[in-house]
């Protein structure tokens, strides 16, 4: 479960880790701006990245333009999510940006606290271009890091006399945090050092396992508690968990539904299209023999979202057998006469089946079924997708 930036620097001071003096800010609460100090930083509590380059974190030199700046910012969405709160900060004068992340090494299957002397971009595109430019310390599952192994580290970091205290407080402080809050990442992207000398999380981003939650107490009086990502989500995807649906978005500008059989091919499907040069709009999981009320909910998903211009499905018959399969398809479009194309491929588990009851259909609504393509087990997969991302790049 991810936390908004003010939450992970409410547990930053917990464990004594600096941050710029700052309030929380909601649509009730705007009085508490007369308690900061100008210039300020103003910084929307999303969980979506790209906030500076979207324009959602401001600046201002008073409190009359930060009032206007946060009544701008409330209600706007970036992405799916809409701006609550605000995080109002002062604004410090900034000598030189860091990186420091502890986190889990998927392949290792260790914990690793990773630094680096650039900040305040992707690490991602810095390891490309400088690997060498990243530090890795790797650690044993649960072990803890001392105080002398953090001050060797920010030696080996170069800091001098001035810094080195500052520098290995926050090293130590911030992979401790992730150690006893068992967390899946505690990232501080920058670390800034200012031109008074000091050091401070300029941001913070922690990434708790929901699961291990009930184990620290002091979350829940600090108004952290486990919601389910339900802050995180789209309205599509709070439909789609209130219907049991395993369903999430992954492109807001995807035009391309899917609509596949389990998990597996649904995320294969995900990269095949995109290999492919198209844009999937969603993840889904049609898999596990859903009933048809629930096939149906799930087309509805695609066809309700307005940037979706063609439906790819796949249907691989097994558990969840293509007789089923067609019959919601079929009823699906003979109650909802939806306009958008679909192509599909079906095979498996009652396959001839399901496509006696398109034929059938088809031949009784053949203006509703024109556009509903259903191919069989001798049409490459590939060459389906290619078809629908061709569909998809001529319908306007």
């Amino acid at each position: 479960m991810r936390l908004y930036e003010f939450e992970g620097k409410m547990l930053f001071k917990r464990k004594k880790i600096p941050v710029p003096e700052g309030v929380v800010i909601d649509k009730d609460t705007i009085s508490e701006l007369d308690k900061v100090f100008y210039p300020v930083v103003i910084k929307a509590q999303v969980f979506a990245g790209g906030r500076g380059k979207a324009g959602i974190i401001q600046f201002a030199q008073n409190r009359l333009e930060a009032e206007k700046k946060i009544i701008e910012l409330l209600g706007k969405k970036h992405g799916p999510f809409v701006i609550e709160k605000v995080l109002v900060e002062r604004k410090l004068d900034i000598e030189q940006e860091l990186y420091i992340a502890a986190l889990i090494d998927r392949i290792a299957h260790k914990p690793l606290l990773m630094l680096c002397l650039q900040g305040g971009v992707d690490i991602e595109e810095i390891a490309k271009a400088n690997p060498g430019a990243i530090r890795k310390y790797y650690f044993n599952a649960g072990e803890k890091l001392f105080e002398f192994q953090a001050k060797r580290i920010a030696g080996e970091l170069g800091f001098s006399s001035d810094l080195f205290s500052g520098v290995a407080n926050v090293i130590f402080n911030l992979y401790n945090l992730f150690i006893d809050y068992e967390c899946k990442l505690a990232e501080i992207n920058p670390l800034v050092i200012t031109k008074d000398r000091k050091v401070f999380a300029l941001d913070a981003k922690v990434d708790l396992d929901e699961d291990a939650m009930f184990r620290h107490p002091d979350l829940r009086e600090m108004g952290i508690v486990a919601r389910n990502e339900i802050g995180e989500l789209t309205e599509r995807e709070k439909i789609a968990k209130a219907a049991g649906i395993p369903y999430a978005d992954v492109d807001p500008e995807g035009d391309i539904g899917v609509f596949p059989g389990g998990a597996g091919f649904g995320i294969a499907a995900l990269d095949l299209i995109t290999h492919y040069g198209g844009r999937p709009s969603n993840f889904m999981d049609s898999g596990g023999a859903p009933t048809q009320e629930k096939l149906k909910a799930m087309l509805g998903l695609l066809m309700d979202n307005p940037k979706v211009k063609v439906i790819f499905g796949a249907r691989f018959g097994g558990i969840s057998r293509c007789d089923d399969w067609a019959k919601a398809v079929v009823q699906y479009i003979l109650e909802n006469k939806p306009q958008k194309p679909m192509i599909m491929r079906m095979a498996g588990n009652m396959e001839e089946e399901g496509r006696k009851i398109f034929e059938e259909a088809k031949k009784e609504h053949p203006e509703l079924f024109k556009n509903i393509k259903i191919y069989a087990y001798d049409t490459p997969i590939e060459e389906v997708i290619k078809e629908a991302i061709r569909v998809a790049k001529e319908t306007t």
